[in-house]
């Protein structure tokens, strides 16, 4: 165990806001409920948000950016939409030293503010799609707050696409959900279920709401991504008209999608250990830091120099590396300070390893039990090796972990006994009625979390009330 980390076993909870700590992955804000993401956690949040930012526009979508203040008047438009966001939302009442003729209230989300700008941009159907996606921050009132997973300020990508079909619209919700579905499992190493929500989990003012789940290594769940089908809801309110090709003015139909900061604490959840943060090599910032090793001046620019020049290796192979070349540093803390960090691969040279032609190699996620040495012309050959073991291996192991502790009952007792003692997904048939699925709320804490494809026309018997029923979703406790 890394000093300062509390051991997971011992309290998750703190042990995750240590490892956030130690790493200088972000701290609280002096603004309470807000967080001050710190170099190392930005950097790997812009990891993911290019990596998305790429995907999101090799679907078509282009990015614009929309303002962060939205009228009183313009927001109640919808009213499912603004009852389901008034308990978290901030409002702006004075400006310039005087009271506002209207309040304008600070994005919670933009479906108003992007619907009624839309609503300017289309005339006919052949302005349609429209694929825009926008990158900024939201604020939410949270209550409660933790460190990328809820806090009052953070940032996300909001996608709002409007369209001539219904049809066209329930394909847009089904491509977004899984460009999220490969962002999380082929970058962050992080399996999901997808399916789609219920109605008392559904978005605010849409007909059905997709989602992503994870499985932290509490075996919690974690939503990572939703995609919305708004249908004509929005539409309606914010007059999104458009000529039909019969010449007749219809309503357009509408989708949202998004991902947020909360991401980088589920890659936390996921992976990390007692040591601290633990990186998927494809997401960290450096992939590789190089520690020169020595003890006097005699030999320091033979290693030095030695560094530098697998350095520039590294980097013409196409690995992010670093030659941590502090001189009031000792090795063993810069090895400590990279290892909390979660930086993929260590690289050790020191006198004795120039003079026999090789390096030490350690992989962060297996520690001392992966040390070998590599000879110095095989390196940058050897770490890309070990880079993509290592994000197959995280992947791998999120995943047995989450096929591990998925479980399938029938019997109230059965859901019960999982969700209130060794936590997990628990797939069990359920009726559709809401209050079945309160009374596990109350009983458990836990919720349905999706309600995957496969499993909308599941025949069996409820597992609250005994009535017929054909879905069985997938129950859990949540972030």
């Amino acid at each position: 165990m890394a000093k300062g980390i509390t051991r997971r076993s011992e309290d998750y909870s703190r042990w995750y806001t240590d490892v956030i700590r130690v790493a200088e992955l972000a701290e609280h804000s002096v603004v309470k409920g807000c967080m001050v993401i710190r170099p190392w956690g930005y950097a790997i949040w812009e990891r993911i948000r290019d990596a998305l930012d790429a995907m999101i526009k090799e679907t078509g979508h282009v990015n614009a950016y929309f303002p962060l203040l939205i009228p009183e008047s313009l927001l109640a438009r919808e009213a499912e939409h603004v009852e389901g966001f008034s308990p978290e939302c901030a409002v702006v009442t004075h400006g310039g030293g005087k009271k506002l003729a209207e309040p304008l209230y600070v994005r919670p989300t933009s479906e108003a503010v992007i619907c009624s700008t839309y609503a300017r941009w289309m005339e006919s159907w052949r302005d349609l799609p429209i694929l825009v996606n926008q990158w900024a921050n939201v604020v939410r009132w949270e209550m409660r707050t933790r460190l990328f997973l809820r806090t009052t300020e953070f940032l996300w990508q909001e996608g709002h696409t409007a369209h001539e079909t219904a049809g066209e619209a329930r394909e847009e919700v089904a491509r977004m959900l899984d460009v999220y579905r490969r962002l999380a499992e082929e970058w962050l190493a992080m399996p999901v279920r997808a399916g789609v929500k219920s109605a008392s989990e559904r978005f605010a003012g849409a007909e059905e709401t997709w989602a992503i789940e994870a499985m932290m290594q509490d075996r919690r769940a974690l939503q990572a991504g939703t995609s919305h089908f708004l249908g004509q809801n929005f539409a309606k309110a914010y007059d999104m008209k458009f000529q039909g090709r019969s010449g007749d003015l219809e309503y357009a139909w509408s989708t949202s999608w998004g991902v947020s900061t909360r991401l980088v604490g589920g890659l936390v959840m996921s992976h990390s250990d007692d040591r601290g943060l633990v990186l998927p090599p494809r997401l960290a910032p450096l992939q590789a830091v190089i520690v020169p090793i020595y003890r006097s001046d005699e030999r320091r620019s033979e290693v030095m120099g030695k560094a530098a020049e697998i350095g520039r290796a590294l980097e013409d192979a196409g690995i992010r590396s670093r030659v941590d070349d502090r001189d009031h540093v000792k090795p063993g803390a810069k090895f400590f300070e990279w290892e909390k960090k979660g930086v993929p691969v260590r690289l050790e040279i020191g006198p004795r390893d120039l003079d026999a032609g090789q390096a030490v190699v350690v992989r962060r996620d297996l520690g001392k039990e992966s040390k070998e040495t590599a000879s110095l012309e095989a390196v940058p050959g050897r770490i890309g090796e070990l880079l993509d073991r290592m994000q197959d291996d995280l992947f791998r192991r999120a995943r047995e972990r989450l096929e591990t502790h998925t479980h399938e009952v029938e019997e109230y007792a059965d859901l019960a006994g999982i969700l209130n003692g060794e936590l997990g997904f628990v797939k069990a048939p359920w009726c559709g009625n809401p209050a079945c699925e309160e009374k596990v709320k109350e009983e458990t804490t836990a919720t349905i979390r999706v309600i995957e494809e496969a499993e909308r026309d599941h025949p069996g018997r409820c597992v609250v009330c005994g009535r017929d029923s054909r879905l069985r979703p997938i129950f859990a406790r949540a972030y």
